[in-house]
């Protein structure tokens, strides 16, 4: 997978606005500034791809990039308390409008901060692609931020916190380090691989 051929193709501010399920797509999803646009970045070796802002909850789009022959789908982030109420249901209407679409979606990749407990929010968005049946991976970010002993005491909590998590992929993750950088692009790698597969044994 070419991860260096991206480019911003779209924002969506309604369902409505959704372009047509023409590619395949990876969603990414999380709290307001847990680092769902750094991420992106740093998957595709660019800076400046997905706009990064150290104010929570300046992503109030779906925003759609291309890259190679897929979408990253970048979901607003939820859970910022300066937010209004009706705002925060315009968020929550368009992320879930999204997932539950009729899209060639085929993974979610949901964003959890390493330093602390998922969030009420994320505990719902988590059982919500359970329930959905979404294939999904958690992601968890700032990994650097903890010490080994804080981080062993963090993934035991999460261990128990989490629904499923045993059955859960999973991937620490550092802007900082880049651990978990290669791990997540070979897992995507593998997954759009298996869609050129499936077109080829069709048109054979």
């Amino acid at each position: 997978m070419k991860f260096n051929d991206a480019s911003f193709r779209m924002a969506c501010g309604k369902c409505s606005q959704l372009p047509k399920p023409e590619r395949m797509e990876f969603a990414f999803l999380g709290r307001s500034n847990v680092g769902k646009s750094t991420l992106i970045n740093k998957i595709v070796g660019r800076k400046s791809l997905a706009r990064v802002s150290a104010v929570p909850g300046k992503t109030a789009t779906i925003n759609f990039y291309a890259v190679d022959q897929v979408y990253f789908v970048d979901l607003p982030g939820y859970g910022y308390a300066k937010t209004s109420k009706p705002e925060q249901e315009r968020l929550k209407k368009l992320i879930f409008g999204y997932l539950e679409s009729e899209r060639d979606l085929r993974l979610a990749i949901q964003l959890v901060d390493m330093r602390h407990a998922p969030s009420a929010d994320d505990l719902t968005m988590i059982n919500a692609l359970i329930d959905a049946e979404i294939p999904f991976i958690i992601v968890f970010t700032k990994a650097d931020k903890l010490n080994k002993t804080e981080r062993e005491k963090r993934m035991l909590g999460f261990a128990k916190e989490i629904p499923c998590y045993e059955d859960i992929h999973t991937i620490a993750f550092s802007a900082k380090t880049f651990e978990g950088q290669e791990e997540l692009r070979a897992l995507l790698s593998d997954i759009a691989e298996e869609i050129d597969e499936d077109v080829e044994e069709e048109q054979a």
